[in-house]
């Protein structure tokens, strides 16, 4: 079995009591740290990337961010899965080949445009169909992120998030992800939303893993959430040097 095919069925057969947790390496060391915990795959985050980097969110070259998602497939046995924001500009063929390069055997792509505004949803749905269409059926596993609770503007979050998320299901997205819906709409996702269901869990102090699987949650991820709670140990022990 593949690394893509270990990581696809991960996601399935899980109970509500035992989601996927995949925790987000920001360079080789961390993701060595993550591997050796046991976990069995990990999922990068382009903040906590970025940070590691010298950049602010959303500003790393797209050669600086494939070479750190390689160095990071490198350090662990695992399945990575790799968070490049909109995906560049890059054409969905080059798009897919440069991720086949870094080792990587997932993705996560956002529906946020250039400008900061949501995407229309079927030229989002297009660009997943176009990327799924370049990486055949098992290749890659796409996780198409869904932006709508995190722009203004947008009347019902939840109602437009499953609309999108039926179209990105249609286009082969093997998972999707409402990023920053609270808990209180996890259930109505849950029942609509067909597929597994990707919950970004940053407050590390907020409801437990299990409770996210109870919800709907069928994998958690962190964002920069471990990276910057790494940061602040270090910034706690350069304070205690001075």
């Amino acid at each position: 079995m593949s690394l893509a095919d270990t990581f696809r069925t991960l996601h399935h057969g899980r109970t509500p009591a035992d989601p996927l947790v995949l925790p987000g390496p920001w360079d080789a060391a961390s993701a060595r740290v993550f591997e050796e915990a046991g976990f069995p795959a990990l999922a990068t985050p382009s903040a906590g990337v970025a940070a590691s980097l010298g950049y602010e969110d959303g500003q790393t070259p797209a050669d600086e961010m494939f070479a750190a998602v390689r160095r990071i497939v490198r350090a662990v046995s695992v399945p990575v899965s790799a968070d490049i924001e909109a995906g560049y500009g890059l054409p969905a063929k080059e798009l897919v080949e440069r991720l086949a390069e870094t080792g990587a055997i997932g993705c996560n792509l956002e529906d946020t445009g250039p400008d900061g505004t949501l995407k229309d949803p079927r030229e989002q749905a297009d660009r997943l169909a176009q990327v799924r269409a370049a990486a055949g059926p098992d290749r890659l596993f796409l996780n198409a992120r869904i932006d709508t609770f995190l722009r203004a503007g947008v009347a019902d979050p939840v109602a437009e998030a499953i609309e999108r998320a039926r179209l990105y299901v249609a286009a082969g997205a093997d998972c999707v992800y409402p990023i920053g819906a609270p808990r209180e709409a996890l259930p109505r996702l849950r029942a609509a939303i067909e597929g597994p269901i990707n919950v970004g869990s940053p407050d590390l102090d907020g409801p437990s893993l299990r409770e996210w699987g109870e919800l709907g949650a069928t994998r958690i991820t962190f964002g920069p959430g471990l990276q910057r709670r790494a940061m602040g140990a270090v910034r706690e022990t350069a304070e205690g040097l001075r």
